[in-house]
Parts: C-alpha cells; sequence; structure tokens
C-alpha cells in the first residue's frame, strides 16, 4: 500500500513533489498522475555532499527515506524521465525500476560532458544486459556534428555590460568555446549508445522533441548549460509538460538560472506550476562568483513578477546551502509584495528544511554561548 503524500491538484491532474535537498538528500523528483498517464521525472536521489554539516548517520537515513518515497511512486509511472546523467536525477544501481516503461532520456552521444558520457554508457551497457541478457551493440554515426557556436543562441548573456570584469569573462568564453570544440570532436569519434526497445521496456532519446499521450504532451528542451555559459558539468534537457490548458515546467538543473536567454524562456512559458532548481550558492565563491549570483537574482525576480504560476517550487541545489534564505531574501520579498508562493519541497509537507534548520541550530547556539560570558 502505497504511502499518501500530498499532491498539488490541478483540475483532473496530480502533482507530486517527491524528494528534494530541503528534505535532506540530493535529488529533484516530481510525479504527475492524469487520467491518461503517469510520469515520474528524474528517478535519481544522492547523499549530500561531504561538508554539509550533518553526521553520516543522518545523512544516510535522509537518502533511504527519499530512496524509499521514490521507489513507492516510480512503479506506478508508465513514462521515467532521465533529463541528465548525475546521479540525483536516474538511478543507474537499480536497473528494475525502468523495466515495463517508457523512458525519454538525454541524447548520450552529443551535448554531454565525458564523466556523463561514461555514466550514460554504463548505465545502457546494464540496461541491456538487464533486459535482453546480451551485450548493448553499437550503432555508427551518420551525420557529422557540425561545431557551431552556442553563444549565438544567447543572445541576451552576449548582451551583458560586465564593466571591469569583461576581459575576464571574454577570456572564458574563448576557453569554454575550445572546450566545446575538443568535445564535439570526441562526440564524432564515439561509436552510437543506441535507443533501446526490448518488450514492454523502450529507451527513447529526447532532446528537442515532443511526445503525445492522450491529452498530455511532453516536450523536452534541446540540450541547455548545466548552469553558467559552457559550463563543464554538461547539458540538460528541462521539460514543459501540457494537459490541456494546463503548463508545469521542470527546470531541470539550470542552476538558477544564470544564464538570461533561459528565464526569458520561462517567462514566455509561463507555467501554471514551475519546478526551479535555483542557484548552487553553497559554492560561492567557487563555481558560482558574485557576478553570476548577481545575474541569477535578477533572473529570479523577472520570473517571479512575470509568471502566473500558482505554485514556485524552488529548491535542489539552493536549499544545500544553510543561509539560502538570507542569500534570496530579496526573491523572497518580491513574491511576497507580488502574492507568489514560493516552497521548498520541506515546506510543502509543512517541514522546516535541513539545511534552515541546521543554521537556526547554528544561530541559537552562538546566542547560548554569548550569554554564557
Amino acid at each position: 500500500m502505497t504511502r499518501k503524500i500530498r499532491a498539488f491538484k490541478i483540475s483532473d491532474v496530480e502533482i507530486f513533489p517527491i524528494w528534494s535537498d530541503s528534505l535532506g538528500a540530493k535529488s529533484f523528483s516530481v510525479f504527475i498522475k492524469t487520467s491518461d498517464i503517469s510520469i515520474f521525472i528524474d528517478a535519481g536521489i544522492a547523499v549530500m555532499h561531504p561538508s554539509f554539516p550533518l553526521d553520516a548517520d543522518k545523512i544516510m537515513k535522509y537518502y533511504d527515506d527519499g530512496w524509499m518515497r521514490i521507489l513507492e511512486f516510480v512503479k506506478m509511472a508508465d513514462v521515467v524521465t532521465i533529463t541528465h546523467y548525475h546521479y540525483d536525477h536516474y538511478s543507474p544501481d537499480a536497473l528494475d525500476i525502468y523495466k515495463g516503461k517508457i523512458i525519454l532520456a538525454k541524447d548520450p552521444n552529443q551535448y554531454i560532458n565525458e564523466s556523463q558520457r561514461e555514466r550514460a554508457l554504463e548505465f545502457y551497457s546494464g540496461l541491456s544486459e538487464f533486459l535482453m541478457k546480451k551485450q548493448l551493440e553499437f550503432g555508427q554515426r551518420e551525420e557529422i556534428i557540425r561545431i557551431e557556436d552556442p553563444m549565438e543562441k544567447l543572445p541576451m548573456a552576449m548582451s551583458i555590460d560586465y564593466g571591469d570584469y569583461a576581459g575576464r569573462k571574454k577570456e572564458l568564453l574563448e576557453k569554454g568555446f575550445k572546450w566545446y570544440e575538443k568535445l564535439v570532436k570526441k562526440w564524432n569519434n564515439w561509436k552510437i549508445i543506441p535507443e533501446i526497445k526490448y518488450e514492454d521496456t523502450e529507451v527513447i532519446f529526447a532532446d528537442g522533441k515532443t511526445f503525445k499521450f492522450g491529452n498530455l504532451k511532453i516536450h523536452f528542451q534541446e540540450p541547455m548549460f548545466h548552469g553558467i555559459e559552457f559550463s563543464r558539468v554538461g547539458w540538460v534537457l528541462p521539460i514543459v509538460i501540457e494537459i490541456g490548458d494546463i503548463k508545469i515546467l521542470y527546470s531541470s538543473d539550470l542552476n538558477g538560472p544564470i544564464i538570461e536567454d533561459y528565464a526569458e524562456w520561462i517567462v514566455n512559458e509561463n507555467p501554471d506550476v514551475l519546478f526551479i532548481d535555483g542557484p548552487a550558492t553553497y559554492m560561492i565563491p567557487y563555481t558560482l562568483n558574485l557576478i553570476n549570483f548577481r545575474r541569477t537574482l535578477k533572473n529570479l525576480e523577472a520570473i517571479v513578477r512575470s509568471v502566473k504560476s500558482k505554485i514556485i517550487f524552488l529548491d535542489h541545489h539552493l536549499t544545500r546551502d544553510l543561509r539560502f534564505r538570507l542569500r534570496l531574501e530579496p526573491i523572497y520579498s518580491i513574491a511576497r509584495e507580488n502574492k507568489v508562493k514560493i516552497k521548498t519541497f520541506a515546506e510543502w509537507f509543512n517541514k522546516v528544511p535541513i539545511a534552515e534548520k541546521l543554521f537556526q541550530e547554528k544561530q541559537e547556539k552562538k546566542k547560548n554561548s554569548k550569554h554564557k560570558y
């Protein structure tokens, strides 16, 4: 018997926030149920990073709790997505959860970095052995991938005046393009990981494609950067789901978004329900510098002021930071002014986000320590 968890309902559409980082383990899992079909978005989970201030037992408890909830719901899904090959978005060690499903997945043969390619290769090789009891049969690339400048699709980001930072930004973009050029050569030389169809299981690479299931339409964007321009972490596939007049947008890992054109895309889509992963503020100033953080704040402000969303679920990377509430206070303030509901997954379940709880405990200890002297 499946435990009941609170769903967000619009008409006859049920949207279940399954698990995300505010609950204590890395994930961004969502289950959507209609009269025609059930879709599980990104059935993956990973333990919190080593610097997260929890003891090992609690870290594993949250991981186990999240995994059990994912298992409960993924078994009911007709379709499972994989927006990219990070362990908090897919489950390579639990191949049985994909059996009997339509798997709409990020293409592992292009617009992917080396580490995600290796993970995808392991995943599809394992799935072939698991389903068909045979090794994966590779294909050959039929068309050469041309080197095109990805920045040409990001005119808003390219138009930013960085002032004193402009020289450094130009240098980073040039380095990023050289990295991308090298990757394109690798994509063209790799053996092709094929889509798989066996009995009632089917893998379809979904980049830029739209699928219809009854009255539900699910559209996968063309690959977008996982964060900043030329992010070495790779690319992801954000998703838009439409059921009649209802629109649900799932950002995957845009990290904010940092990039202005991605924020503009979200505004133009104008979803009824928005799942957005938020900036990785716990990585300031290492992989997220203050310039890009300020870009992200402006982008989130534009989104909160513009979209008609009945609710915005803002979680994932953001809630790994004990100070996330303080760092994003300008956004929460704008949301209050505009009467927009912003929730973490934890808050949806009437819980305090784990990171926020740890921050409150830390502040209380400081306060009590001062009173001793």
